[in-house]
């Protein structure tokens, strides 16, 4: 039996009751899904304690000054007009790196730490697909480590909720809400990273990942390990997002705060800058709204916080994916943004919104020659004649590596199985459902996708929603230079081809043969 089958909840507090008056640790506070989580318990749990961040100095700016930094994102703007300085009342600093030994923790912070927090959630992770193999470890897998060793420190701790993600274990399909066997050993691996020099484990990482397509995937896999081991010793959970996109509903419809996932296709796309990819269009691609994933991790934090350890307790794991819940292919996709971008275009778009998806590798390369590399060394030319900064060369090169980089994962796909991941959502109280019950059948993807394409405007492009009817004019006159275009293009190879002698003499053949 799984972990909420043998739980009666029926005497345990509501998800709010639970939080109050408790202290949080969170690590990646400052990141897309911190952001998020942070929000939604100041406004949704609002008498707790108190929330711990753990911020590093960055750009000069120190971990406490960071604080009114991250408070000044439009994520947090329900929280400011609807409960004004409670986040200043109850987020707090603590000077740290998830990447270092002890979290580079002061010996104050850390004692202060282990005598309050009651829950953790670790957050933190370097997302990037290509980081060197010891990067990657240093913050994926030693990080996840130093928090593990923070928990045993801590007093009075209720629950231990790790960040992996459903893609940590693409050698399988179907993918089930088990822990895997690892792929190496984590201590190990750390000891290799920390103890080779960057050339030789740049050369040896092939062959460590395997059948894992990245340092991403490897290292995520292996920080599974260091937590599962402390089963029946820490009140440990371990959550497995998707592909988390921008919000549903919370804390605003449609924000986002980075260009992954289809926000990306979508802005790129809209600015007539992307026109092929490689991919496969019947392919389904798993995608999770943030909001909905925080919830359930806020949820899966209380299950487990209400149930007092025992050594017989196993870690539930939750796939927090749409499975078969909510699906949508990549080529339903990118016509469903084409249609989109049109109703909603961007400002100063560089051409229509168009192109196509191909499942041939060479026909990619070529129209990435055709469409995407030799439009963007024009303008370049045209720029740098104008005295302006040439651009559109090296957006380019960033767009072709993102496509490297995410090949592995639009070109196949995965079952993944999320029982645990609804079985959750059924374990709430009533009172609990109005803001915390998560539901992905009833979102309306056009409805959705409108609000993220609208969010990558205003959050991501700073565009404002009073120049939509500027843009939208300024992208009928495009489309109009679009046809004439096309038209002189295939008008002159028209005009070529019945200047050949072949087709005149093939006319001429023709009109004999017709009128003599």
């Amino acid at each position: 039996m799984g972990f909420l089958e043998e739980r009666d909840l029926s005497a345990v507090p509501q998800i709010p009751e639970y939080y109050k008056g408790k202290t949080l640790f969170i690590t990646g506070g400052s990141g897309f899904m911190g952001k998020v989580l942070v929000e939604k318990l100041l406004y949704s749990c609002s008498e707790l304690d108190r929330i711990y961040l753990l911020l590093r100095t960055k750009k000069n700016v120190k971990s406490e000054d960071r604080l009114q930094e991250i408070y000044s994102s439009p994520c947090f703007d329900r929280l400011r007009q609807e409960r004004p300085g409670l986040y200043e009342s109850k987020v707090f600093a603590v000077s740290g790196d998830a990447s270092e030994i002890g979290l580079g923790l002061s010996v104050e912070d850390r004692a202060l730490l282990v005598n309050r927090v009651n829950i953790i959630f670790h957050v933190a992770a370097s997302v990037r697909f290509d980081d060197p193999l010891e990067v990657a470890a240093r913050l994926n897998l030693r990080g996840t480590r130093e928090v593990v060793e923070l928990a045993k420190e801590v007093r009075f701790l209720e629950v231990l909720l790790h960040v992996s993600t459903s893609y940590a274990n693409t050698n399988r399909d179907p993918i089930e809400e088990v822990v895997y066997p690892p792929l190496a050993d984590w201590r190990d691996t750390l000891q290799v990273c920390e103890e080779t020099d960057h050339y030789t484990l740049k050369v040896l990482t092939p062959k460590y990942l395997g059948e894992l397509p990245n340092t991403y995937t490897f290292t995520k896999q292996l920080a599974e390990h260091v937590v599962y081991e402390q089963r029946g010793h820490l009140p440990a959970v371990i959550m497995r997002p998707s592909i988390v996109i921008s919000s549903h509903r919370e804390p605003m419809p449609g924000w986002i705060e980075n260009f992954n996932g289809p926000v990306g296709i979508f802005v790129a796309s809209g600015k007539g800058i992307l026109r092929s990819v490689y991919s496969d269009p019947d392919l389904v691609s798993d995608y999770m709204p943030v909001d909905v994933a925080i919830k359930a991790f806020i949820a899966a934090a209380w299950a487990r916080g209400t149930k007092p350890l025992d050594p017989s307790d196993d870690i539930p794991v939750y796939n927090c994916c749409a499975g078969d819940l909510n699906k949508i292919t990549i080529g339903a996709l990118i016509e469903l943004g084409r249609k989109v971008v049109v109703d909603m275009p961007l400002n100063d778009a560089l051409w229509p919104a168009g192109g196509s998806i191909t499942t041939y590798k060479t026909v990619y390369y070529i129209k990435v020659l055709l469409v995407h590399l030799l439009p963007a060394l024009l303008i370049d030319f045209i720029l740098r004649i104008a005295g302006k900064q040439p651009m559109l060369v090296k957006i380019q090169r960033r767009i072709y590596i993102a496509n490297i980089a995410l090949r592995y994962y639009i070109t196949q796909q995965w079952t993944f199985s999320n029982n645990n991941f609804v079985k959750l959502r059924s374990s709430l109280k009533e009172a609990d459902k109005e803001d915390f019950y998560y539901e992905l059948e009833g979102i309306d993807k056009v409805e959705f996708f409108k609000h993220s394409c609208l969010g990558g405007r205003k959050y991501l492009l700073k565009e404002k929603d009073e120049d939509l009817p500027k843009a939208k004019a300024h992208y009928q006159r495009i489309l109009i230079l679009d046809i004439v275009v096309k038209c002189l293009f295939y008008g002159l190879i028209l005009w070529r081809l019945l200047h050949t002698a072949f087709v005149q003499d093939l006319l001429h053949s023709l009109y004999t043969f017709i009128f003599n």
